[in-house]
């Protein structure tokens, strides 16, 4: 099933998530819903489960729709995910479906190290480096409440008007 994207100024969208439990009823479901919902939508590589309304710690990530340089894990199902060590830091333009009229520059680390649950709740640890790092750190940005727009510099010249989305 496609979920809705929440876009701002929807209060889930600063909302913290909550740690994920494998026993929640309707977790395995909702999971498959996400990846749904992420291929769905043209050039998205990223969801996180506050986007389409749910407190839980989980975010999907599939940096490899995109073609722009970067380790691509393929498809990544991360329950509970959080960053443990990010290296050269650089400046990126970044979109999103929960802001979708526009774009911005945002400094983020171009490697990072993660670690999470898989959907069955085994251990992973990740390490990722460009685009990939960049959607990683944009997801897990979500479950802390915070948006793109929240880490540009400046509104009024960080942040740029979207000429299309695809």
């Amino acid at each position: 099933m496609i979920l809705d994207v929440l876009q701002l100024p929807h209060s889930y969208l600063q909302a913290h998530a909550h740690l994920v439990q494998l026993d929640i009823e309707g977790l395995q479901p909702f999971i498959d819903d996400m990846v749904e919902t992420l291929y769905h939508h043209p050039r998205c590589v990223g969801l996180a489960a506050t986007q389409v309304g749910k407190p839980w710690r989980i975010v999907v990530i599939d940096a490899g729709r995109v073609d722009k340089p970067g380790t691509e894990h393929g498809r990544l199902i991360l329950l509970n995910p959080w960053i443990v060590n990010r290296r050269r830091p650089s400046l990126i333009r970044e979109g999103c479906l929960s802001v979708p009229h526009y774009t911005g520059n945002v400094l983020r680390s171009t490697w990072v190290e993660l670690h999470a649950q898989d959907r069955g709740g085994n251990p992973v640890e990740i390490k990722a480096e460009g685009f990939e790092a960049v959607v990683v750190q944009h997801e897990i940005d979500h479950l802390d409440g915070t948006l793109f727009l929240d880490r540009v510099t400046s509104l009024a010249t960080d942040v740029f008007r979207r000429k299309r989305y695809s």
